[in-house]
């Protein structure tokens, strides 16, 4: 009995380890020819398995795609809590949050954020298929929301917006197509300095004093 759990039990690992390989390789060819010119074959081939055993993982090519941004949306969740942990205020959480994403989710995906996540059925794709996203996106908005009152509670933020609106407006920042205009810029850090800026604090001028 103790065998035959040992062996599934590394029956498993290797399963695992396997899915892990496909999904850094589907990625690299992601990444060198885009979505539709992508081929579970050409993949299959990088990982040196038969194109058969891809299907025992993945039955099709938009199951890559979401099981890639669930892997990344966990990595990222598994991180930022101790990050935004290093600085006090509500307000500097969200900014450590801000920067988190564009240098961290962002920054590794640019091509791939822009091939994929713009095209209308890859959209429709991941509405379909939110299930199996839905509790990664719950646990983001939840920590953005929890910064938010918090912000409130502290006086902070303005307690006469709603915090569903800032909630909304906060995500807003966060589009492949903003990305890839602004890391085509000199600055890229300047860039996403002042999408913060006006996040918090509006495109109005200071009041003169």
């Amino acid at each position: 009995m103790q065998e035959a759990y040992v062996a599934q039990s590394l029956k498993e690992k290797h399963r695992q380890e396997r899915e892990m390989l496909i999904l850094e390789k589907a990625e690299e060819v992601f990444l060198e020819k885009g979505y539709y010119d992508t081929s579970m074959e050409e993949i299959a081939a990088r990982v040196g398995i038969a194109k058969g055993t891809i299907y025992l993982h993945f039955a099709r090519k938009d199951d890559l795609v979401v099981a890639i941004i669930q892997r990344d949306l966990e990595i990222f969740l598994n991180t930022i809590d101790a990050q935004i942990a290093l600085v006090p205020t509500a307000r500097e959480k969200l900014e450590v949050f801000i920067r988190a994403i564009y240098s961290g989710l962002f920054s590794k995906h640019t091509y791939l954020l822009s091939n994929m996540y713009n095209a209308i059925d890859i959209k429709r794709m991941i509405e379909e298929k939110q299930g199996c996203l839905r509790g990664l996106w719950e646990g983001l908005s939840s920590r953005v929301t929890y910064l938010l009152d918090e912000g409130k509670e502290w006086g902070e933020f303005d307690k006469q917006i709603s915090t569903i609106t800032m909630l909304r407006a906060f995500f807003a920042l966060f589009t492949p197509r903003s990305y890839i205009h602004i890391y085509k810029q000199e600055n890229p850090e300047e860039i996403v300095t002042s999408l913060i800026h006006i996040y918090f604090r509006g495109i109005a001028a200071p009041s003169p004093c």
